[in-house]
């Protein structure tokens, strides 16, 4: 209830009426009963409205009937009693021949110290444009996100015909050095593939890692393993979720180290497994791939890194991490590190 004491009674009717009739928003001063004392010219201007038409009149009475609200009266009854204030009152406004409009209202009891002269203050803002101009926003980001994903499936279909089409060649071709390359290549658009997959499947721009890993590394396996009896891939990550351009380099640095370890740690068919770790704690996140195959070569030569390892220490570098490979004993760790 606002208090407009210690002025007068008189004095502070006077001040209400001032303050509507000067108001650039749209103000109406009713009295206990819900009849019109003042009205500021922006009310009339705004609902179509004559001003020598609505003092002394009920506010039900204004315009072709739309302001009866039965409602709308309800709460203005119980404010001008005391018992209630209306704060952010949403109704709409139908008037024949004209499209609703959605209104936001506020009402208040006046003290000015009469308590026989109720007086409420009710304020009344449209806000039609507003809510469509809310409503058009809320559309189209639905719709942006409707192609996103169509997108992102079409690209992953497109994928997995690109790597069926490398490994029908692959079996095609006498070099063993280009059917090596093109395994290579079939891999890694597998792997891509895989991303994608994911990707079009997260909501609101996050990835949950473990199911993310787990279907990656078992895309690689099926297109690289060729006995499970033989060599396994072990997911070992927790239920860390991260935005999806972070997981999209993270699946880069995990195919790439996986692959590595496929060709390189388990030469003559030896057994072996390679395992994916990833932990978090808050910002602080550790990946590691780590296997049990013959290790580090002692050679230098034999050790220069290749184009997987480029790629891994890029990615990295671009999510802020540290790359670090040791040995094992047996095989090889290389882990990524953010603090």
């Amino acid at each position: 209830m606002a208090t407009l004491s210690p002025l007068p009674p008189e004095g502070a009717l006077n001040l209400a009426l001032a303050v509507v009739a000067s108001s650039s928003a749209p103000l109406l001063l009713l009295d206990g009963d819900l009849t019109v004392i003042a009205v500021s010219e922006s009310f009339c201007r705004e609902f179509q409205i004559e001003p020598v038409e609505v003092p002394n009149r009920r506010l039900s009475s204004l315009g072709n009937g739309e302001w009866n609200v039965r409602q709308l009266s309800s709460l203005l009854h119980a404010t001008a009693a005391g018992a209630a204030n209306i704060h952010a009152y949403e109704m709409d406004l139908n008037r024949e021949g004209q499209a609703s409009r959605r209104l936001v209202l506020n009402a208040q009891k006046l003290d000015y110290g009469d308590p026989d002269h109720i007086r409420l203050l009710l304020s009344v803002s449209d806000v039609t444009d507003a809510r469509l101009a809310e409503k058009l926003k809320d559309d189209l980001l639905r719709e942006k996100e409707i192609l996103l994903q169509e997108v992102r499936h079409r690209v992953a279909n497109s994928l997995q015909i690109i790597a069926s089409i490398l490994m029908q060649s692959a079996r095609k071709v006498p070099s063993e050095e280009t059917r090596t390359h093109l395994h290579s290549a079939h891999s890694r658009v597998m792997s891509i593939a895989a991303v994608q997959q994911q990707l079009a499947t997260s909501r609101l721009g996050d990835v949950r890692l473990r199911p993310y890993f787990e279907q990656l590394c078992k895309s690689l396996g099926a297109s690289m393993i060729q006995d499970p009896s033989e060599l396994s891939i072990e997911v070992n990550v927790d239920d860390s979720m991260t935005k999806a351009n972070v997981s999209v380099s993270l699946g880069l640095i995990v195919t790439e180290l996986v692959i590595n370890a496929l060709k390189h740690a388990f030469p003559s068919h030896r057994n072996g497994k390679i395992i994916v770790d990833y932990h978090s704690n808050k910002t602080q996140w550790s990946m590691s791939v780590s296997d049990d195959g013959v290790g580090v070569p002692a050679d230098p030569a034999s050790s220069k890194p290749g184009l997987g390892t480029g790629i891994v220490e890029a990615m990295a570098k671009q999510l802020e991490a540290e790359f670090t490979t040791v040995a094992a004993k047996p095989g090889t760790k290389v882990s990524i590190v953010h603090i």
